[in-house]
């Protein structure tokens, strides 16, 4: 269900039952054309409105293999989990994911220059579960970032060690790894 989103789902049913009103208005079929109407208008309408204001999961640069879902399920700390589960669903009502967590680790001077988060995957370093933020990141620089990394330990922790890496110019790679004890 995670991967369906809700507004299409509504834009659907609400379409279906505007239709059906309409066609049992054109009948005279007192009953469904009342149905049709108000419900099928204001749920076509509900749909529209979470449309608007969809934001698209973040998708998986890199398949997970059965190997770093085995190391998920042993050592992803709860921050991890509801990280990943919170950029790979449907949000409503969000400009970009993960933004206000950006704000609040001084990474975002305003809407227009916040990074995005284009991508994540799992891998295994060191023996220890790492979940993998990427961000494209044209306005903050990379030293703006390493300047953050105990901030973003502290925010997303404990039992998590952050690394920052860069892959171009404007791609910051932000590894959230598991501290194994």
């Amino acid at each position: 269900m995670r991967k369906i989103p809700l507004g299409t789902v509504l834009l659907v049913v609400g379409a279906v039952l505007t239709l059906v009103g309409f066609v049992a208005y054109a009948q005279e079929n007192a009953t469904l054309n009342l149905v049709g109407f108000f419900y099928g208008v204001p749920i076509l309408l509900g749909g529209l409105a979470l449309r608007a204001a969809e934001l698209e999961p973040v998708p998986y640069t890199q398949p997970t293999s059965e190997a770093v879902l085995a190391l998920r399920g042993q050592q992803a700390t709860q921050t991890q989990t509801q990280v990943r589960k919170d950029v790979t669903r449907y949000r409503y009502g969000q400009e970009a994911h993960l933004d206000e967590t950006l704000e609040r680790l001084g990474l975002s001077p305003n809407d227009t220059q916040r990074p995005v988060l284009s991508g994540l995957h799992e891998e295994q370093r060191d023996g220890a579960y790492t979940l993998v933020l990427e961000f494209d990141s044209p306005f903050v620089s990379f030293e703006k970032w390493q300047e953050k990394q105990s901030k973003i330990e502290n925010f997303f922790g404990p039992g998590i060690t952050a690394e920052i890496s860069r892959s171009d110019e404007e791609k910051v790679a932000v590894a959230m790894k598991a501290v194994v004890a």
